[in-house]
């Protein structure tokens, strides 16, 4: 059963890991418990007093923006296209934030993302997507843009599980919702292993929002399951069953979680930031604290480890089990809360039904969220 408290937990859960972690990303952990002391970063590294967000959870904001435009597109025209499409235009927009002022100019905008004047700011954004957004066409599994299997495909595809876990998308085959985050992970990343992760995250993703009874553990054991059935052809699918396998022993059997991490690599590639986030998750299952400070004190990505472990975590546990000092000073907290309520929601208009202007201004016109 859909859980509004599971949705807002799993977007504000990443968001929270991205900004503990941000402020580490590129140290060492020998270097972050000699700054830190001896348990790491566990409290947020404040600069003008608020706890900055990394283009990770920038970027799934902007996905969320763009299935619900894709929605409404069809609620209201009778006809949509893919939703990986959607969203393609919604990047489009976030790399305009990256590379152009505060307002866009034109009229052509997919997101309202783009009418906040803190999406503006330039937060470590990952080459390979920058790159491939640049270019005139997206890239597809079929017909990749390029042979990265960077983390920037899989760190951002959490809202595409929580989606199709609000109740209006029951009839969907869980296989054709993890093929949605496998294709929008796609338009960046070509190598398989930077789209197979993403698909095995919105599963998980999707089964903890919808199911109170299952576990962590197994939520992950049944991606990997769904992960074989649709990649059976893929060359590496072997690779990324090992690694999931090994996070999950892991978590299990390891006392130390930084000898732990180290097993499973750094988090620059989709599949170890995807192994890492899960051993945290599995481990600390009950404790979305311990999993968050764990996931971020390495060497490594540690907002990408951080906002994916706190997507997993948030989604099982709910906003309520995240620790009020995580939810002070985050960054656009009440932005996260309403795309989290939208997507919730879904769209509320049809094409012959009564139109509602708050959401029409969100994800028809375009015009909410800042000043015209």
């Amino acid at each position: 059963m859909r859980d509004l408290n599971k949705f807002k937990g799993c977007l504000i859960g990443g968001a929270v890991g991205d900004a503990l972690g941000y402020a580490v990303e590129f140290m060492s952990a020998d270097a972050i418990f000699k700054k830190y002391g001896e348990s790491g970063i566990t409290e947020y590294e404040l600069r003008n007093d608020i706890a900055e967000i990394s283009d990770d959870t920038q970027m799934t904001l902007f996905t969320a923006t763009g299935l619900l435009v894709g929605t409404t597109r069809g609620m209201n025209r009778g006809i949509m296209g893919p939703y990986e499409g959607y969203i393609s235009y919604s990047y489009r927009d976030w790399y305009r934030t990256q590379k152009e002022n505060y307002p866009l100019s034109g009229n052509i905008k997919y997101s309202w993302l783009v009418n906040i004047t803190e999406m503006f700011s330039r937060r470590a954004p990952g080459n390979t997507c920058l790159s491939a957004l640049s270019q005139t066409k997206e890239g597809t599994m079929e017909n990749p843009i390029n042979n990265s299997k960077g983390c920037g495909g899989v760190m951002r595809a959490a809202p595409i599980g929580l989606y199709f876990a609000n109740g209006n998308y029951d009839k969907m085959k869980q296989t054709e919702i993890d093929l949605i985050g496998a294709k929008v992970a796609a338009i960046t990343h070509g190598h398989e292993l930077g789209y197979i992760p993403a698909a095995a995250l919105v599963h998980i993703i999707n089964l903890l929002a919808k199911n109170d009874k299952i576990s962590v553990l197994d939520a992950v054991a049944d991606s990997v399951v769904s992960i074989i059935k649709v990649f059976k052809e893929s060359e590496y699918l072997r690779q990324f069953h090992k690694l999931m396998e090994k996070a999950a022993d892991l978590a299990v059997s390891s006392d130390n979680d930084i000898d732990a991490i180290r097993q499973l690599g750094e988090g620059w590639v989709a599949e170890e930031t995807l192994a890492i986030a899960v051993y945290c998750a599995i481990k600390y299952s009950d404790n979305f604290e311990k999993a968050i400070i764990a996931a971020v004190n390495h060497d490594g990505d540690s907002d990408s480890t951080g906002a994916v472990a706190g997507n997993i975590l948030g989604a099982a546990l709910g906003i309520d089990a995240i620790p009020q000092k995580f939810l002070d000073r985050l960054e656009l907290k009440d932005v996260i809360l309403e795309i989290a309520e939208d997507l919730y929601n879904d769209c509320p208009m049809s094409e012959y039904g009564p139109r509602d202007e708050l959401w029409a201004s969100k994800y028809i016109e375009i015009s909410y969220g800042g000043k015209s």
